[in-house]
């Protein structure tokens, strides 16, 4: 954990991770105040009547908070989320790419609205749940670090963070195994409101995106044909909001192997399908790039692209452009390179920098 000052606030959701980030710094002896986010969408990710103001989430959150014996307050951010989440969300959708709202709720929420917050309640830090660390290097930079826990490590999603929200960041987990997570959190009596792990999209709840999309941001079906790379017409989709890059189910084209989304035209509303093999590139366009603690740099680097984040980040040369832009070659071909998405850049087990793939 870097040296922070002792008043912190913790942004505590409805899950384990961020109870137990609470619990570390209170026992560190941290002036710790907790703070609850209302982003408007709670009823529908948790399946309760919608007209419900509070979600289980925000009972769970008081009686943790009870529990760990720190103030607990709830924060509207309703406005702010919708904004420049849920916006985001649905206008990358208009526009043919596939969004990634996590890395936007990271760094225009959690470290942006609810982080100044948690400064005008006195607070000079903002904790969370996250997997993932920080290190203040000797030319004072700070620099995002992988969580020691590979398998739970969090670092892509904050990959968007600059300098300033980097310094005021705390990630009390970022030395845990999830492991030992669940066995300080069985020690103290904590216990989750979700059975299971964090949902990755909070405010879009049940059935799925396609039917958000339509229900709340007016996306209705929009029938097209389902056509190959030489145009030959295999079928017919009912609107391409509900397909995304290297996506094979929902298909539902018979052939001899599985077919996957190659690419989506919305200008003649074609889902674009072939074999997994023509899904393969070995280089794609990264576009507004947040480098993290260093100068962009002005020559060709090695370095490791994670280009999604259940992806294993790949080796990779990166040649940079003008306006914050960079061409990734890989060594080996990589699948599914999705417009929209970010790739975040590694050397060893810290983050350089992130941006959006063209």
């Amino acid at each position: 954990m870097t040296a922070i000052e002792k008043h912190v606030a913790v942004a505590l959701s409805g899950g384990l991770d961020s109870a137990v980030a609470a619990a570390l710094l209170k026992q560190d002896h941290r002036q710790v105040i907790a703070l609850h986010f209302r982003t408007g969408y709670e009823s529908f990710a948790v399946g309760t009547d919608s007209s419900d103001p509070l979600s289980p989430l925000y009972s769970w959150a008081e009686r943790v908070a009870a529990q760990i014996d720190i103030p607990f307050e709830v924060v509207d951010c309703s406005k702010v989320f919708e904004s420049h989440v849920v916006r985001y969300f649905v206008d990358t959708y208009r526009s043919g790419q596939t969004p990634n709202p996590c890395m936007v709720c990271n760094q225009r929420i959690k470290f942006g609205f609810m982080l100044e917050e948690a400064k005008a309640r006195g607070a000079s830090t903002l904790a969370t749940g996250h997997y993932a660390r920080i290190r203040r290097a000797e030319d004072e930079c700070f620099h995002l670090i992988k969580g020691v826990d590979q398998a739970k490590d969090q670092s892509y999603f904050l990959a968007r963070l600059n300098q300033e929200q980097l310094s005021r960041a705390v990630f009390p987990l970022g030395t845990y195994t999830k492991k030992q997570v669940k066995e300080v959190a069985g020690s103290l009596g904590l216990t989750s409101f979700r059975a299971g792990e964090s949902q990755e999209l909070c405010f879009v709840g049940e059935p799925n995106y396609k039917e958000f999309l339509a229900k709340h941001a007016g996306l209705p079906d929009k029938p097209g044909t389902i056509v190959n790379r030489k145009g030959d017409v295999l079928g017919h989709h009912n609107g391409l909001h509900a397909f995304t890059v290297g996506q094979r189910k929902g298909i539902n084209i018979p052939g001899p192997a599985p077919y996957y989304v190659l690419r989506l035209d919305h200008e003649q509303n074609e889902l674009v399908i072939g074999s997994k093999s023509e899904l393969a590139a070995t280089e794609c366009l990264v576009t507004q790039i947040n480098w993290i603690g260093t100068d962009p740099p002005d020559k060709s680097i090695s370095v490791h692209t994670r280009i999604r984040y259940r992806h294993q980040e790949a080796e990779s040369i990166l040649m940079p452009l003008e306006d914050d832009s960079a061409t990734v070659r890989f060594s080996e071909p990589q699948y599914a390179i999705t417009p929209g998405q970010a790739a975040v850049f590694y050397q060893a087990e810290r983050v350089l920098g992130s941006g959006w793939i063209e």
